[in-house]
């Protein structure tokens, strides 16, 4: 069994809508935003790899494509989480890798709103270490979604936000323009505020979803202060509550906050994805991890803004 994923399953821009595929491991419900998924196919037989981490099994090339395996089920610490035939591969593209993730069993896709997606408390997720970013009502069933992008970095550091990009710019000058950064991944909030206090942007206002971001924005507007709390908005896709997308849609449809820059910077940035940002009017798109990238864009988006604010006629 093979089951392509196509881009008819994906959804209208900006709608704060996503679509989960429900899947098993050991009778327990999780679930995947769909965007991510590429096929679900029946595990094949895996080359082992020496020297990996416990949960890589190994390697297998089902096309042209060497792809690594990651057996979730005892990734999760289950028990019975030896591979058997019937078992299935997710195959996984975000960050611009494929990864196959073995699982159990799929159970079906269900469409939810971020906003009935709720983030899970420290007391399940165990903090910074936690891997569930949401917990989702679909149907009679409450779902766990799990944090894909947590896992392959765990797993493999290299392929995460590093800080070493921004230490070889070099001695940067100090910016204290207002940066606003909505990101539900406690771990990568915390590495995307590291790299960018490196970067000299000192101003940052972290916030755990595009809705609060939101509110934020709109109370900034309330009080006719919108350039003095925001200069530039750096927003991931997947979020609890708002998505990246919707709040693109909320913000570039803003008479008065259109002009604010906007970048999408999310695992999920693929062809599809460019042209719904764009449609949604995101001043520029960059795939995770790529944060020099992101800084490098930053400056330039700033700088735009600065001399078009210059060149406006005195009032």
């Amino acid at each position: 069994m093979a089951i392509v994923m196509n881009d008819e399953i994906l959804l209208e821009s900006g709608t704060n809508e996503m679509q989960i595929m429900e899947f098993s491991i050991d009778g327990v419900l999780y679930g995947i935003n769909v965007a991510k998924v590429q096929q679900i196919m029946i595990s094949e037989p895996v080359k082992f790899m020496p020297h990996t981490h416990e949960a890589v099994e190994g390697i297998f090339k089902p096309r042209e494509e060497v792809i690594t395996v990651i057996n979730l089920p005892k990734y999760l610490g289950v028990d019975d989480c030896e591979p058997k035939p019937a078992d299935l591969f997710i195959l996984t593209g975000f960050n611009k890798m494929t990864v196959a993730f073995r699982i159990h069993t799929v159970e079906g896709i269900s469409t939810v709103s971020w906003k009935d997606i709720k983030k899970p408390d420290n007391t399940i997720n165990g903090g910074n270490d936690g891997v569930a970013t949401g917990i989702a009502q679909c149907g009679k069933d409450l779902v766990t979604i799990l944090d894909f992008e947590r896992i392959v970095a765990e797993i493999s550091p290299s392929t995460s936000i590093k800080v070493s990009e921004i230490e070889q710019m070099g001695e940067r000058q100090r910016n204290e323009a207002p940066i606003l950064v909505a990101e539900d991944s406690i771990l990568l909030s915390h590495m995307i505020q590291e790299c960018l206090n490196k970067a000299g942007y000192t101003n940052l206002h972290m916030f755990p979803n595009g809705y609060d971001l939101w509110n934020y924005l709109s109370q900034a507007k309330k009080d006719g202060d919108l350039d003095g709390q925001a200069a530039l908005i750096v927003t991931d896709i997947e979020m609890p509550q708002m998505d990246g997308h919707r709040l693109t849609k909320l913000v570039k449809n803003d008479p008065e906050m259109k002009h604010i820059p906007l970048i999408i910077f999310s695992s999920l940035i693929n062809e599809e994805m460019r042209i719904k940002g764009k449609e949604l009017g995101a001043d520029e798109q960059m795939s995770k991890p790529e944060i020099g990238k992101l800084v490098h864009v930053m400056d330039i988006l700033l700088e735009k803004k600065k001399e078009a604010q210059a060149a406006r006629p005195a009032v």
